[in-house]
């Protein structure tokens, strides 16, 4: 695994490339390129704007669109979609902050919406 990887919270609008060996990852749907590891994964029952998604730890070759306030399901977050670095295709947002104290948990994760990936599980077969 090559790491290395730059905060959302910083000026900088983008993750930095990572590449996983021989680890179950998320591709994105497009182009392929790996988004995040499937250790990840916090929950499996998100919804996001175009149907079910996932709330993660982290992401990656990612870049960030700007922070808005955004009226979702569980009420109002600030949160910033996160686009693909290697199509820009939209796959879900980071949350930066909940108004409500109940949903604090959510804050510095991701939700990746399930249709804009691939589960890629690196399978290998024994000859």
């Amino acid at each position: 695994m090559t790491y290395n990887s730059l905060s959302p919270n910083s000026d900088t609008k983008t993750q930095v490339v990572l590449v996983y060996d021989d680890q179950p990852t998320f591709i994105c749907s497009k182009c392929s390129a790996v988004i995040a590891l499937q250790d990840e994964v916090i929950s499996k029952a998100f919804s996001g704007r175009d149907g079910r998604g996932y709330l993660m730890h982290s992401a990656t070759n990612i870049k960030f669109g700007r922070r808005e306030d955004r009226e979702l399901l569980t009420g109002v977050h600030t949160v910033a979609d996160v686009f693909c670095m290697g199509c820009n295709d939209r796959l879900g947002w980071y949350y930066h902050k909940a108004a409500d104290f109940s949903q604090k948990y959510k804050e510095g994760k991701y939700l990746l919406e399930r249709e804009r990936l691939v589960k890629e599980n690196n399978w290998q077969l024994d000859e």
